[in-house]
C-alpha cells in the first residue's frame, strides 16, 4: 500500500472519501480491515492568500516595512515562531517556517489571528479592513 493520503469528508456516519481516487484507495482495504487513520486538517489555501494580501496593503498604507516578505520575517520573530540554531558565538533565533508542512490549519489560525493583532496595535487600525473593503 502506498503512503499518499486519503483525503475523506467527515459525515455522521463516520468517513467518506472525497474524491474517486481516495474511494479507489479505500477499496483496496477490505471491509472489517482495522485501519490506522491520522486526522488533519489541510491548510486553507484562500487563508494563506489572505494573510499575504493583508501583508501587502498593510506594507502600502504605512511604509513601516521594505517588503510584505520583510514584515513576515519581523511578525514571525516578534511572535516568538523562531528555531533556535547553534552557532560558534551561541545560540541565535531565525524566523520559522509557516510552510504548509510545518505549520497545519489550527496552528496557523492561531499564527494569523496573533500577527493581525499585532499590526493592529502598531498601526492604530484593524489590518483585516483593507480585505473588507476590497470584498465589500
Amino acid at each position: 500500500m502506498d503512503d499518499r493520503p486519503i483525503y475523506a469528508i467527515r459525515t455522521r456516519e463516520g468517513l467518506a472519501p472525497e474524491f474517486r481516487s481516495d474511494l479507489d484507495a479505500f477499496e483496496r482495504y477490505p471491509i472489517g480491515a482495522r485501519v490506522r487513520v491520522k486526522i488533519t486538517q489541510p491548510r486553507s489555501v484562500p487563508k494563506h492568500r489572505l494573510y499575504w494580501q493583508v501583508l501587502s496593503k498593510w506594507v502600502e498604507a504605512t511604509d513601516a516595512a521594505y517588503s510584505p516578505e520583510t514584515l513576515h520575517e519581523a511578525i514571525k520573530l516578534k511572535l516568538g515562531y523562531v528555531t533556535p540554531i547553534k552557532m560558534a558565538d551561541g545560540v541565535h533565533e531565525v524566523p520559522a517556517s509557516i510552510s504548509f508542512s510545518a505549520m497545519g490549519e489550527a496552528e496557523f489560525s492561531q499564527f494569523m489571528d496573533k500577527a493581525m493583532a499585532l499590526l493592529a496595535e502598531a498601526g492604530g487600525f484593524d489590518p483585516l479592513e483593507f480585505y473588507e473593503k476590497e470584498t465589500a
